[in-house]
């Protein structure tokens, strides 16, 4: 099964309300915004990052940047770095930008920035820089169960 449709079987298995979007390949949150016709705040973007040497997934609204400090300060966290890209296709089967939110699909934990859910809608890739899926942030919380807090920054 490919990472999307584990995503979709995932979805289904929670039984909410989904749209898939497929359009021209998109590489960056501002991009992925105009394509959808969405605004860039409710781009949920996902960043796999190793947090005390585990892995893990942040996800932050698409119009801010990770503030590692605060990070660091809410969750505890001592020693904090990007994954490099090989490490992200190792652990993902995915190149960054095509990663949904969805940690546990990789066995991840998932840190979300609170601000995420002041969106109705949150929008992501799908697994390929082509689709997208669109879903209520309310869903998207009780379906992945975040650790929620505040780290990231206006981009």
């Amino acid at each position: 099964m490919t990472v999307f449709d584990r995503l979709l079987a995932l979805l289904d298995r929670h039984g909410v309300a989904y749209e898939v979007m497929r359009h021209a390949p998109v590489f960056t949150s501002e991009e992925a915004a105009r394509v959808r016709g969405t605004p860039l705040a409710s781009g949920a973007k996902a960043l796999v990052c190793k947090a005390d040497g585990r892995f893990v997934l942040l996800v932050m609204p698409a119009d801010r940047r990770l503030d590692g400090r605060q990070l660091r300060k809410a969750f505890g966290i001592r020693s904090l770095r990007f994954a490099t890209r090989d490490e992200v296709v190792e652990l993902t089967s995915l190149v960054p930008g095509a990663i949904p939110p969805l940690g546990q699909l990789f066995g991840l934990v998932t840190y979300c920035d609170e601000r995420l859910s002041g969106q109705a809608r949150i929008n992501f890739n799908a697994g390929e820089h082509a689709v997208s899926v669109s879903l209520s942030s309310a869903d998207y919380l009780a379906i992945e169960q975040p650790r929620l807090g505040r780290f990231a920054e206006p981009a």
